[in-house]
């Protein structure tokens, strides 16, 4: 069982025996001598989609869940349906709109790298890659002034996604985006 020290994001642990992805972590320690760290936790339920914020020790214990990972492709969207296919037996399945409302902006089709999950024979969410290659479709102009300080300028990316960007990118170059915190990290 993983002590609230031992867990990170992205983490399934199993609350009131319903499976749990821990989407924040936050540690603060107390000045005062002999004080144990706090550890701030948000889970989301990946059957109900609600979010359950926790305020424990370290030692505090979280039951682990029986879960499977499986390598995915997303195919395509159809009207808020977004199909994936299983690598493995190249069988089908869907999820809504409500399922990826996050994790939508970073979907383009037969995007590989993406991981379900799946307890009780049923898939509950899935996973990204860390990072993801995406084409600006739109930005703003650059200004030709000298500047000591980097600049930065809106961006429109091909899933909807906006972001900022260096000054020197220019519309349909391919930028790598960190799925966690949806900033720009470098050209790809």
């Amino acid at each position: 069982m993983p002590k609230a020290s031992d867990i990170s994001k992205g983490d399934v642990v199993a609350i009131n025996n319903e499976p749990h992805i821990l989407e924040e972590l936050k540690k603060s320690t107390p000045s005062a001598r002999g004080a144990a760290s706090i550890y701030h936790l948000r889970f989301r339920n990946l059957l109900t989609k609600n979010k359950v914020d926790y305020n424990v020790k370290g030692d505090e214990m979280f039951a682990p869940i029986d879960f499977e990972k499986r390598s995915v492709q997303f195919l395509f969207e159809d009207r808020g349906e977004f199909t994936f296919m299983d690598l493995d037996d190249f069988s089908q399945f869907t999820l809504n709109l409500e399922d990826l409302e996050d994790q939508k902006p970073f979907l383009v089709e037969d995007m590989e790298g993406i991981f379900a999950l799946i307890t009780d024979n049923k898939v509950v969410a899935i996973e990204l890659p860390p990072s993801v290659n995406l084409v600006i479709t739109q930005c703003d102009p650059s200004l030709k002034t000298a500047s000591v300080t980097a600049r930065q300028k809106n961006a429109v990316l091909e899933t909807g996604l906006r972001i900022l960007v260096p000054e020197y990118i220019e519309s349909g170059e391919v930028v790598r985006v960190d799925t966690e915190t949806g900033k720009f990290m470098s050209r790809a």
